[in-house]
């Protein structure tokens, strides 16, 4: 279908900063223009199969594309007094297999095309409210963070269109300030979060010792922590004033990596950054084979942190009852698919 530039930017506008789903609302387009898209084309987010509320207020969402019950994704909406915050997902299943975390127990089916990504927000924005959009009321979703199923470094392309869309001021028009993408540690790509994105950095960082890392994290074989420090050295050079600080996620697993000399370790690797530690007490799930740190091992953990200079936090869990807290995520379709065959792999199939 030929279609004239300045209307594709109409249609745009109408998808992304008024969120219709039928083009027969597009009222700016001739009526047969709009007759022929209804008859070619539909605007499809994907589908909700699932949407589960937590008794905190977290909602939890799986969502199906394309019809492919194998294409399944979870995302979470988190609100809070001051802000919203969208948890969305860059891949179908993880190849990483980090040991820690549900999502690592199921096996890589695809990447998320930007349209998917995308998708996440949209359907949670009309869920909650913020389309249609009404001038002077202040947005639920606040926030994102690539946080989801997957690792967005390994769908660096489509995650980048992703990120365009939704910084996009023609549409939905979110500062990318306010986004987040957090990376198990692809370290030749993390720059590029700073010059390419211009938006927020997180590593999933989980320990300081390079040995103990690879065990839990078996990307850590692949970029140690030496070659992933030199990559968020220079992620802060090159990011702007708004995303230059870097946090570090770090969960507590009873006996593993909570002691005070882990907690030392953390110190000394991070304290040159800008740096904020994000300790995150482990959230179980089925077959898990770690535990949860106590809580006073945490607040101490946490303490130890704080006292040598360094700025940090712990997490509140968040929907863990609904099995939407960090590191709890999981299609509720277990997927049959090949592991990627090696990180290389990935990585060049991501750009």
């Amino acid at each position: 279908m030929h279609i004239e530039k300045y209307r594709g930017k109409q249609i745009y506008e109408w998808m992304y900063s008024k969120g219709s789903t039928l083009f027969q609302d597009m009222s700016n387009l001739p009526i047969d223009t709009r007759r022929e898209l209804e008859t070619n084309y539909r605007i499809d987010y994907g589908r909700v199969l699932e949407s589960q509320l937590s008794k905190d207020g977290t909602r939890k969402m799986l969502i199906r594309y394309n019809g492919d019950t194998k294409a399944t994704v979870e995302c979470v909406y988190i609100p809070e007094s001051n802000r919203g915050t969208l948890c969305v997902s860059a891949q179908v299943g993880c190849s990483l297999s980090c040991k820690f975390c549900h999502t690592g127990t199921q096996s890589l089916y695809r990447n998320l095309t930007a349209s998917e990504i995308a998708g996440q927000y949209m359907i949670a924005a009309w869920k909650e409210k913020d389309y249609p959009r009404q001038l002077g009321r202040k947005s639920s979703i606040s926030n994102i963070v690539f946080m989801g199923q997957g690792e967005p470094l390994y769908n660096f392309r489509n995650v980048s269109k992703a990120v365009g869309i939704l910084t996009d001021q023609a549409g939905i028009g979110m500062a990318p300030w306010r986004i987040t993408i957090s990376t198990s540690g692809v370290a030749p790509l993390i720059p590029r979060i700073a010059t390419d994105l211009r938006v927020g950095l997180a590593i999933s960082l989980h320990s300081a010792d390079n040995d103990l890392r690879s065990e839990i994290m078996p990307i850590n074989k692949t970029y140690p922590i030496p070659v992933l420090m030199q990559s968020c050295a220079e992620f802060a050079a090159q990011a702007s004033h708004q995303s230059r600080r870097i946090t570090f996620e770090y969960v507590m697993l009873d006996g593993v990596n909570d002691s005070n000399a882990d907690a030392k370790r953390l110190v000394d690797l991070v304290r040159n950054f800008p740096a904020h530690v994000n300790i995150i007490p482990f959230n179980p799930w089925p077959g898990s084979i770690y535990r949860q740190s106590s809580a006073a091992r945490v607040a101490e953990f946490c303490r130890l942190v704080r006292d040598r200079g360094v700025f940090a936090s712990v997490r509140t869990p968040r929907g863990d009852d609904i099995l939407a807290a960090c590191g709890q995520l999981k299609s509720t379709h277990d997927l049959v698919a090949n592991d990627m065959e090696a990180s290389a792999t990935a990585l060049a199939g991501a750009l």
